[in-house]
C-alpha cells in the first residue's frame, strides 16, 4: 500500500545551496519531511508515493548528496554497492562496456551503485573475490568466464555471498548465472554449414577449463554426426591466442588436402582472424569456404566479411545479471535465478 504524505511547498530554504557536505538532515530541512522519510525515499521504499520519491531524489541530485558508505555499512551491514570484476581484454573488446550498460539499466531505480573491480593479468581470479567478501566492499559481485568447477563460485556459495556469474559451472548446488546457450549455437551453426555443402567443419575453442568450451564441443559434434560430415577442433590455438596465431593456423590448415571448408567462430575477433586466414589461403569466404560467427556488436557487419552471424546480446546479459543479483541480495533462492539466452538463427536466404 502506498502511503500518502502531506508535502509542504517550498520553504525559505528551498533553492539555497547548503554549505558543507549535504546530509539527510539538509534534505529534510529543504523539504519539510523527516529524516526517516528522506532515507526511505532515497532507497525507493515502495510504501512511499512516487511523487515523494521523485522529489526527494531530485533535490538530493541537485545539492550533490551522496550517502556516507562507512556509516551505512555500520548501521545496516550493507554498502549499496555492486562490484563487477573485469579483465582488461574484456573492456577492450567491448564486452565490459555492453555488460555495464545493461547492469546500470537494471540498477537505475535501486539504491545500488556499480563499482568496477579490475582483474589484472597474472593475478589469480580469486584475489579480487576474496578482497570484496572479506572486507565487505560490496553487497554482491558479478564476474565472467565461469569454469566447470570454478573456485570463485565455490567460495561465494560457501560464504553465502550474493553473486551472479556470466557462464555456468558444474557444481551440484544451484547458483545464479546468466549464460548464452553455446551448445545450441554450435549445433545450429554446424547444421547451417552442412546445408551449405561443407564436408568438414572446425572451431577455435576457448580455454579448456571454461564451461562453455564443452558446450560448444558437444553441440558441434552432435550436429556433425547427424549431418554425416566430419568435424575437428583447432589444435595449438584458442580464443585467447593472438589473432596472428589464429590466422596463421587457419592458413596452414586450409592449405592441406584435408582442411576444413566450414568454420564456426565463438567470437567476432576470432572470426576476423579466421576469415583473414581463409582468404589468404585462397579459400575465399562464401565461395570455397563458409564461416558462421557470433555477433555482439554492429561493428562486425561493417567489415563485409561474407560470414553469416548469430547475435549474442551482452547488453541484455548485463541487464539480466543486474536483475538476478538484485533479487539474490533481496533474499531470493539461487535455484530460481538463472537465465539461459537462446540463439536466434535467421540466415541470409531466409531459411531458419
Amino acid at each position: 500500500m502506498t502511503v500518502s504524505e502531506d508535502l509542504p511547498g517550498s520553504t525559505g530554504k528551498r533553492g539555497i545551496k547548503p554549505s558543507g557536505k549535504p546530509t539527510l538532515k539538509t534534505i529534510a530541512q529543504m523539504t519539510g519531511l523527516n529524516v526517516t522519510t528522506i532515507s526511505r525515499a532515497l532507497n525507493n521504499a515502495p510504501e512511499l508515493s512516487q511523487d515523494t520519491r521523485d522529489r526527494v531524489q531530485k533535490i538530493a541530485a541537485e545539492i550533490g548528496y551522496s550517502p556516507d558508505r562507512a556509516a551505512l555499512r555500520l548501521k545496516t551491514g550493507r554498502t549499496n554497492v555492486v562490484s563487477l570484476v573485469l579483465e582488461p581484454d574484456e573492456q577492450i573488446y567491448g564486452f565490459g562496456t555492453s555488460i555495464v550498460a545493461g547492469l546500470t539499466e537494471a540498477m537505475r531505480d535501486t539504491a545500488y551503485h556499480l563499482v568496477i573491480t579490475p582483474l589484472f593479468r597474472n593475478v589469480s581470479p580469486m584475489e579480487p573475490i576474496r578482497h570484496i567478501v572479506r572486507n565487505r566492499m560490496a553487497d554482491g559481485v558479478i564476474f565472467s568466464k565461469a569454469e566447470s568447477f570454478d573456485e570463485r563460485i565455490r567460495f561465494l556459495l560457501d560464504n553465502n555471498f550474493p553473486f551472479v556469474s556470466h557462464g555456468r559451472s558444474r557444481w551440484p548446488e544451484a547458483h545464479p548465472f546468466v549464460d548464452f546457450d553455446n551448445e545450441a549455437y554450435a549445433y545450429g551453426a554446424v547444421r547451417r554449414l552442412a546445408q551449405k555443402g561443407c564436408k568438414k567443419v572446425s572451431i577455435v575453442l576457448p580455454e579448456s577449463a571454461l564451461t562453455y568450451t564443452d558446450h560448444l564441443k558437444n553441440g558441434m559434434a552432435r550436429a556433425a554426426s547427424e549431418a554425416g560430415i566430419a568435424h575437428e577442433f583447432a589444435g595449438d590455438v584458442t580464443l585467447q591466442s593472438p589473432t596472428d596465431a589464429i590466422r596463421n593456423y587457419v592458413i596452414k590448415r586450409s592449405k592441406r588436402p584435408d582442411g576444413p571448408d566450414g568454420w564456426v567462430c565463438a567470437s567476432e575477433v576470432s572470426a576476423l582472424a579466421v576469415i583473414g586466414g581463409l582468404n589468404e589461403a585462397g579459400r575465399p569466404v562464401g565461395i570455397s569456404s563458409h564461416v558462421i560467427s557470433k555477433q555482439a556488436s554492429p561493428m562486425f557487419a561493417q567489415f563485409k566479411t561474407g560470414a553469416e552471424t548469430v547475435p549474442e546480446d551482452f547488453v541484455d546479459a548485463g541487464r539480466q545479471m543486474g536483475r538476478l543479483l538484485m533479487a539474490r541480495i533481496g533474499g531470493a533462492e539461487p535455484a530460481g535465478l538463472q537465465h539461459l539466452a537462446q540463439p536466434q538463427f535467421t540466415w541470409q536466404d531466409g531459411q531458419d
